[in-house]
């Protein structure tokens, strides 16, 4: 049984790909718009209803592969939208909405044949850090995080972090480059239980910024009006050709 994801505005979702209800994996049902991707889990495969709003459906692709987000994505289309996609989309595959069950089973039984991508032996591929997965060490430039010892230095120096400060210090380090909304750092890093606002995200980016120090601070970066994400040093920010160009001192009110 997969776990399926079908993001749609349709009255009767479904409609959007009958089929989808004649098989029996689990399927949750949320808006097609970005405030849904705060309450999609990773480990999903994104249904896009693209029948009708082709635009939006395309915008809603870009932010998330701006996002960092690895979800495989299947487009829902009538025979008139494929002209328009194209790989700039990135998505992993499109499926008429008249679609069999047979065919949809094949579909999404190659997509997780393919599988994600996994991090190199040894490191976080591509990232600039490199994970001792044995240690539990995280070592990004000056910066080491300990994740069995619940400690974080900087040029050989201990930083003095707070239970949350840490947790959210290594939740940003694991994801180098990923921007994450406040929400969804408030829910990964406090979890489902906590009844705090976002606000409280944006305290703890303060603390920790102020821990780093002038000079480190820009690790973690603000993307305006979405969130935050942690900035490998320059040097292999180049390498991965992440943009920096945001302000990581903006304010995050």
């Amino acid at each position: 049984m997969t776990d399926l994801t079908l993001m749609t505005n349709a009255e009767d979702p479904a409609s959007v790909l009958p089929s989808l209800a004649l098989l029996s994996h689990r399927v949750r049902v949320l808006p097609l718009d970005a405030a849904s991707l705060v309450r999609m889990p990773e480990s999903t495969i994104l249904f896009i209803d693209a029948r009708d709003d082709l635009a939006s459906a395309r915008t809603l692709c870009r932010l998330i592969h701006a996002s960092g987000l690895s979800t495989p994505i299947i487009l829902i289309l009538t025979e008139g939208g494929f002209t328009v996609v194209n790989a700039q989309w990135g998505i992993a595959d499109i499926v008429i909405d008249s679609a069999s069950p047979a065919e949809i089973e094949a579909r999404l039984r190659l997509i997780a044949e393919r599988g994600r991508p996994m991090p190199a032996q040894g490191g976080v591929s591509g990232s600039g850090s490199s994970f001792d997965t044995q240690e539990g060490v995280i070592r990004c430039g000056e910066l080491v995080v300990d994740t069995n010892g619940y400690t974080a230095s900087l040029r050989g120096k201990p930083i003095d972090l707070a239970y949350k400060e840490f947790e959210l210090l290594k939740y940003l380090v694991l994801h180098p480059g990923r921007v994450f909304t406040r929400a969804q750092l408030l829910q990964e890093v406090w979890g489902y239980d906590y009844y705090g606002g976002t606000r409280t995200v944006d305290v703890h980016i303060r603390r920790l910024r102020a821990k780093l120090g002038g000079e480190y601070e820009h690790l973690i970066g603000t993307v305006r009006n979405v969130g935050y994400r942690f900035d490998p040093p320059q040097d292999h920010a180049d390498e991965m050709g992440l943009d920096q160009s945001d302000d990581p001192a903006e304010s995050a009110a």
